[in-house]
């Protein structure tokens, strides 16, 4: 029941993620009330059944750096998508001090 508990509240917090903001696994894993369960949140990337709802693409690694996306090209598939959605970049990893998502209580 906790695991499903802990998905739910992932999930959740991924659809929240507004439009040109990214979060990253560990920042998910803490607000779902699992710190230090940042590999377990991209584990739920990767099974989310609900893309449209769920925009897993928003989520990247700890410096920015785009992980593990199978829709599409993979990584250039999220890049791209996160370009469209105006997330900055320096380079190929996202600029988290422009983008990252800024929860507020």
């Amino acid at each position: 029941m906790k695991q499903q508990n802990f998905r739910e509240k992932v999930y959740q917090l991924t659809s929240q993620i507004p439009h040109g903001k990214v979060a990253t696994y560990g920042q998910l894993a803490k607000l779902a009330g699992s710190p230090g369960a940042a590999r377990a949140v991209g584990m739920l990337m990767k099974t989310n059944q609900h893309p449209e709802i769920v925009p897993c693409y928003k989520v990247v690694a700890s410096d920015g750096s785009l992980t593990g996306y199978s829709a599409g090209e993979g990584i250039v598939t999220k890049k791209e998508k996160l370009l469209h959605d105006g997330v900055a970049f320096d380079k190929n990893k996202v600029d988290l001090t422009k983008s990252q998502w800024q929860r507020s209580s």
